[in-house]
Parts: structure tokens; sequence; C-alpha cells
């Protein structure tokens, strides 16, 4: 058996070239590093390194082996990674998202479940399946349907985009509006709102966004300028959501495009299935129309 701090030296000398800057990097003594290399020649019973009297390379040996090495730490620190992250699942039941509207369902019913927990944190699409196999997360809410040999889907509810605008406004008398009629506008829009960031831009044309990183910001804004904003069915689920007093000017109008209904689904691994289901069954009744 090889021991893991022997295979660390004989990669960072790879990667480094010299004793003195694997010394460095690995925060110990130059002969500390010689000694392992020695061993684990020793070890192995082959010859991994070239002496010179000014230098020490790597032979083809010792470069073969200093590959070997790194995939097998990386392989190790996922094992570890993937133990701790499934003892984790098995205390508490983390559910992330990549839309911040279906975290305030989640939100809603969490104090019934007081191994659930929240990750505020937005997650990119293109993570959704490696976050639930390395067990990142139990439950992920998103837009898409996953259907694999290990992951599985739950159909929720529906997102439902609206716009509030001037009263005053033409499109303000219609019950509802279409993206195309929102043409040249400027939006006032929270800056981190998932998929719904690329639909606004790319369905509206001519749109001006002016995007706020900060809830508190963006609620002022609302609250002392004119300025149209998106909203959904969600929305008044949010306790720090804009809310409509007496001298607002606007007025809340569904968009009717299919593309802003936006179905959103609970992934989850299919062995969890009996764990999640507790939480995806409350979480589909509380969903507002």
């Amino acid at each position: 058996m090889i021991d893991n701090y022997l295979l660390e030296e004989l990669v960072t000398f790879a990667q480094t070239g010299t004793l003195a800057q694997t010394a460095a990097t690995l925060n110990v003594t130059q002969p500390t590093v010689t000694r392992g290399m020695q061993k684990l020649e020793d070890d192995l019973g082959v010859r991994l390194f070239n002496r010179q009297p000014n230098r020490i390379l790597l032979t083809a040996t010792g470069e073969l082996a200093a590959a070997k090495a790194k995939t097998l730490l990386a392989l190790n620190r996922e094992l570890v990674t993937a133990v701790q992250n499934f003892d984790r699942s098995q205390q508490r039941l983390t559910l992330k998202s990549t839309l911040p509207g279906p975290l305030l369902v989640a939100r809603k019913i969490q104090a019934q479940f007081p191994t659930l927990q929240l990750d505020d944190q937005l997650l990119p699409t293109d993570q959704l399946s490696n976050q639930l196999i390395s067990r990142a997360a139990a439950l992920v809410l998103s837009d898409q349907e996953l259907l694999t040999n290990t992951v599985e889907s739950r159909y929720l509810g529906t997102e439902r985009l609206a716009v509030n605008l001037d009263q005053f406004m033409y499109h303000a008398n219609q019950s509802t509006v279409q993206f195309k009629e929102l043409r040249g506008l400027s939006f006032l829009v929270l800056q981190d709102i998932g998929a719904w960031r690329d639909i606004i831009q790319d369905q509206i044309p001519d749109a001006q966004f002016m995007y706020q990183a900060q809830r508190d910001a963006f609620t002022k804004i609302t609250k002392y300028a004119d300025f149209p904003y998106f909203s959904t069915n969600l929305s008044p689920l949010d306790p720090n959501a804009p809310t409509v007093s007496q001298d607002d000017n606007r007025v809340r109008i569904p968009i009717s495009d299919d593309i802003a209904q936006m179905p959103i689904y609970g992934s989850y691994l299919k062995e969890d299935r009996d764990r999640v289901a507790p939480v995806l069954e409350m979480m589909s009744q509380a969903w507002p129309q």
C-alpha cells in the first residue's frame, strides 16, 4: 500500500519540476521530499528519478507513475466527498434550485420538515444531475424534467410571469399582454432570476434591463420610480417583494406567451423517492395558482 503523502509529493514534483518548489508547495522541508521520493522508489521497486549533479528529472516510468498518482488522488478525494455528502444527506435533506420562485414555495413549507435545508444560491442548469449524484443535494428544483437510470422528476406546478406596468400605459388596460407588446421599454429586474433572464432578454425586442443585485435596492427603486418590473404567481410568497400601495401607479398584467408559463419540477435520485416524497407532495399542495 502506497501512502497518499508520497503520491502527493510525486504529483507535485511533476508539476513544479524541482525539489525546492515541491517542498514549498507542500509546506515541508526539502530533505523530507528527498526521503519521500526514495521511499516511493523502494516501495514500488522501480527507478522513478534520473538524478544528476545539479538536477533531478522524472524517468519515463516516473512520468507514468505521476500521471497514475494524480488520477488516484483525484479518485480518493472524490471518494471522501461522496461519503461525506452521503452522511450529511442522511442527517438533513438539502434542497437547491435554479430559480428563486420555487425556493419561496419550499420556504413556505420548511417549518413542517425540521431536516429540510434550503440553499439560497441558485444552481446553473448544467449541474442538476451532478448535484444529485454527488449527494450535494437531495432535491433540485428547476424547469427541467430529468429522467435517467438513476434520476427522476415530479411536476410541482407552473410559475407564470407577469409584468407590472404604469396604469396610464395603453397595455395596462388589457387583461393580458404579450412579450412583443413590451418592445422598447425599460425594466427594473433583479439580477439573479435564473432562466427567466434569458427569456425576457430574448423575447422582448429593443428593451433595456436595469439589473439590480441587491433586493433592498430593487425594492426601494420600485417604490420611488414607476419603472416596469416583473413578478410571478410565486412572488406574493416573498416577504421582501415590492408591495402594491395606494399611491403605486402600476398594475399587474399576466404575460400570455407560452414561454412565460414555466413548468417546475423537483428532481431526485430514484433511491431517495420515499425520502423526498412528503416534501414534494406538500410543495405541490402549497403551489399558488
